[in-house]
C-alpha cells in the first residue's frame, strides 16, 4: 500500500495568520515528499476559511515551484464550476510547468452552499451530471480540435492550449460514494478516491463492495487505482489521544453546518455546532472518532492501516487538514515517515 497526502490551507479561527498558514502547508508537502509520498491533493472549497482553496491548479502550481518530484492531485476540480475550455487549458499548463506530474481529480462539489454562490439553482443533488458531460469533453479538448453541444455546454470548434505532457492525458480521478459514480469511473477508465468522513471502518468496507462490483461489471476495463482518504493524526504517547480527538471534534462541527447547508456562516467561518444537535452524533463520541480515524501511537496506526491493506486499498491519502495545532501536524507527519510508513516498504 502506497500513500498520498490530502492537506488543505486551514484556518477555525481568525487566530491564525495567513502566512503561517501557507508557510505551514508548503513545509508538509515538502514533508510529504520527502517521505515518498506519492501524491499531494489540493482541493477546491470557495468563500470558507477551514478551507481556502479558491483554485487548486493554482494551488498545485504554487507547490510545482516548491518541490520536484511528488505528484500533484486535483481533490477534486468541481465540474460545474468551470468551463470546459478554461478547465482544460488550466490543467495541462499545470501539467506541463510540473513536468507532467498533473493527476486530474474531478467531482460533483460537496456544500449546497458554494453552489447557490457559484452556480445559482443548482441542486448539489444534480451536480453529477455536469461531471459526466464535462470529462469526455475535457479528453476531446487534450487530444485536439473539438465543438461541443452538450445540456451545460456548447461550443465551436476549439482545443486545449497548452496541450498536457502526459499522453493521452494526466491520469483521472473520480470522487465515488455511490454504485453510479463508481459505475461511471470504472467505464471510463479513472481512478477513484472515496472519503468515509468519521464514519467507522464498514462504511470502507461497503465502498469496497461497490467498486469490486463495478469492476466485476465492465470486465473490458483493467481495474482503477482504489485511494482512500482518512483523517491521519499520530502521537508519542498513548495518554495523548484526546488531542487530535478535540481538533477533529471541532472541525467537523464545522463541515457539519455546511454539509447539511445550516446556512451559519460569518466572515468566512462557518459555527462550530453542537453535536448533540446532529443525527449522526455517536460518530463524534471521542472513542468512536478515535477508533474510527486513523489516530493512534506509530503501533496503533500501523494495525490500523494494516486493515486497509487487507481490505484491497491501493493508496492511503493521509488526511492531514483537522484543525490540530501547526507543530502537532508536524510531529504527526515526522512519526508517520520515521516509524508507519517502514512497515509498509
Amino acid at each position: 500500500m502506497k500513500f498520498q497526502l490530502a492537506i488543505n490551507l486551514e484556518r477555525l479561527d481568525k487566530s491564525l495568520d495567513m502566512h503561517d498558514v501557507a508557510r505551514h502547508t508548503i513545509e508538509m508537502v515538502q514533508m510529504a515528499e520527502q517521505a515518498e509520498f506519492t501524491i499531494a491533493w489540493a482541493a477546491e472549497h470557495h468563500a470558507l476559511e477551514m478551507t481556502i482553496a479558491p483554485n487548486p491548479l493554482q494551488i498545485l502550481t504554487w507547490w510545482a515551484g516548491h518541490t520536484e518530484q511528488i505528484r500533484l492531485g486535483t481533490a477534486v476540480a468541481v465540474a460545474a464550476y468551470w468551463h470546459p475550455i478554461g478547465l482544460a487549458g488550466e490543467a495541462a499548463f499545470l501539467d506541463l510547468i510540473s513536468g507532467g506530474r498533473l493527476e486530474f481529480g474531478i467531482g460533483s462539489g460537496a456544500y449546497q452552499r458554494e453552489f447557490d454562490r457559484m452556480h445559482p439553482g443548482l441542486k448539489q443533488s444534480d451536480a453529477w451530471r455536469y461531471m459526466q458531460e464535462m470529462l469526455p469533453v475535457l479528453k476531446e479538448l487534450w487530444a485536439g480540435d473539438y465543438a461541443h453541444d452538450g445540456e451545460f455546454w456548447a461550443f465551436p470548434t476549439s482545443t486545449s492550449v497548452p496541450k498536457p505532457i502526459q499522453k493521452p492525458h494526466p491520469p483521472i480521478w473520480v470522487a465515488a460514494r455511490s454504485p453510479i459514480t463508481f459505475d461511471y469511473a470504472v467505464a471510463n477508465d479513472c481512478n477513484v478516491m472515496s472519503w468515509p468522513i468519521a464514519r467507522p471502518f464498514t462504511e470502507a468496507e461497503l465502498y469496497k463492495r461497490q467498486f469490486d462490483e463495478s469492476v466485476a461489471a465492465h470486465p473490458n476495463h483493467d481495474a482503477p487505482t482504489w485511494a482512500l482518504m482518512r483523517h491521519t493524526a499520530v502521537y508519542d504517547s498513548a495518554d495523548e489521544w484526546m488531542v487530535p480527538v478535540e481538533a477533529a471534534r471541532r472541525q467537523l462541527s464545522q463541515f457539519e453546518n455546511l454539509f447539511k447547508n445550516l446556512g451559519d456562516v460569518e466572515d468566512g467561518f462557518p459555527r462550530a455546532i453542537p453535536m448533540e444537535e446532529v443525527a449522526n452524533a455517536a460518530e463524534y463520541e471521542p472513542r468512536s472518532l478515535s477508533e474510527n480515524l486513523v489516530f493512534g501511537t506509530p503501533d496503533e496506526v500501523i494495525e490500523k492501516l494494516r486493515m486497509y491493506e487487507a481490505l484491497g486499498v491501493d493508496e492511503f491519502i493521509y488526511y492531514a487538514s483537522l484543525g490540530l495545532g501547526h507543530s502537532q501536524q508536524k510531529r504527526s507527519m515526522e512519526l508517520f515517515c520515521d516509524e508507519v510508513i517502514p512497515a509498509f516498504i
